[in-house]
């Protein structure tokens, strides 16, 4: 990932959603604070895995299961500042 910048992390977190949850057309309504779980009717169960699997390949980024809870989904500002803690503990290199 080029930067680390929040609101680059919050504009990618949300063009990954447009695309892995199919919301193109609705992308413009995506900004940190949109609910997400129990708000979007595309995420479900296996649309969040597959989040998180273009999550970790996107950011470079291992998340363990350890760290998976219903918060994570429950705005896209959530997601982002998750990626956002993330990507402060990767090794620098």
């Amino acid at each position: 990932m080029k930067s680390t910048d929040t609101l680059d992390i919050v504009s990618q977190c949300a063009d990954l959603l447009t695309r892995v949850l199919s919301l193109e057309g609705r992308e413009h309504a995506l900004a940190t604070d949109t609910r997400l779980l129990g708000a979007v009717a595309e995420l479900d169960s296996a649309s969040a895995l597959s989040i998180l699997t273009a999550l970790e390949e996107t950011f470079s980024i291992t998340i363990h299961d350890d760290e998976i809870d219903a918060a994570l989904f429950e705005t896209v500002g959530s997601l982002a500042d998750f990626v956002e803690k993330k990507i402060r503990c990767l090794p620098a290199g």
